[in-house]
């Protein structure tokens, strides 16, 4: 993995992002590019007169961006970590799409308010780009903290399989972090038995990891999932996005406004 896309407009949870971001870029020596999406009409203010200056007003933006970033490369702990910086005109959604289309990038990182109850509308572009991208995308709620050899749990259930690209990134994430454990839960809703060919499947597609399976019974796959990111102290839970079955009903607009609201860990959405 050798570039993370961070989207910011500035905000403390963009920023939290921006941080844990570049924490990981520096296990994975990757480089970071902060992206700001400039609104097609800021800084015109409806009066032709101001339009005048929009040249300007974007120059200023742009340099905001830069002092931003130089928040976090000032930082001991990232004097190693490239960072580079750029804004675009357009909705957050648009730009971000058009960068990830145009550039090598291999994730993206937002963040979101988390358990505040308050998404926003940063939080709610977040969950417009687990829809719309194609990249692993890494959302943090305000109260997710980079940690050191993280716990990772993957919620599957069995059907759903991560692309190649998406099983690479999870397995260089594993291995970056020296996370050798790899919780893969499968939320079930009645009777059930060991799914012994899902598991071997999971095994092929992740041969250095020491797969630990769990199997929770739960009328609700949210509850489910969300139950045992606690009690397995998970600090980061893998979801992966497809259109139909027990993981999609995860990512309808109502159901990840719920997710992101109630989880405090950050999710990694992967896509089959």
């Amino acid at each position: 993995m050798k570039k993370i896309l961070v989207a910011t407009d500035f905000s403390a949870c963009a920023s939290n992002a921006m941080e844990y971001a570049m924490d990981l870029a520096k296990e994975l020596r990757a480089e970071v590019h902060a992206l700001h999406a400039i609104g097609s009409f800021e800084g015109i203010f409806n009066n032709t007169y101001n339009a005048l200056w929009i040249d300007e007003y974007y120059n200023s933006k742009r340099q905001a961006l830069v002092n931003w970033a130089a928040t976090f490369t000032s930082r001991e702990r990232f004097k190693d970590v490239s960072v580079t910086t750029s804004c675009e005109v357009g909705t957050v959604g648009t730009v971000i799409t058009k960068y990830i289309k145009d550039s090598a990038v291999e994730m993206l990182v937002m963040g979101t308010m988390g358990t505040s109850g308050i998404i926003g509308m940063f939080g709610s572009n977040a969950i417009t780009m687990v829809e719309k991208t194609d990249v692993p995308t890494l959302i943090i709620p305000l109260e997710s903290k980079y940690a050191t050899h993280p716990v990772v749990t993957l919620a599957t259930d069995f059907s759903s399989t991560p692309n190649g690209e998406d099983v690479m990134a999870l397995g260089d994430l594993l291995k970056a972090l020296e996370t050798k454990k790899l919780y893969v839960v499968n939320v079930v809703d009645g009777v059930w038995t060991t799914n012994e060919e899902g598991e071997k499947a999971m095994r092929g597609r992740y041969p250095d990891a020491d797969l630990e399976f769990r199997y929770v019974k739960e009328d609700s796959p949210i509850e489910g999932i969300i139950n045992f990111i606690a009690g397995s102290q998970t600090d980061i839970v893998c979801l992966v996005k497809r259109h139909h079955g027990l993981i999609y009903r995860l990512f309808n607009t109502s159901t990840v406004n719920k997710v992101l609201n109630r989880s405090i860990k950050a999710v990694l959405v992967l896509h089959a």
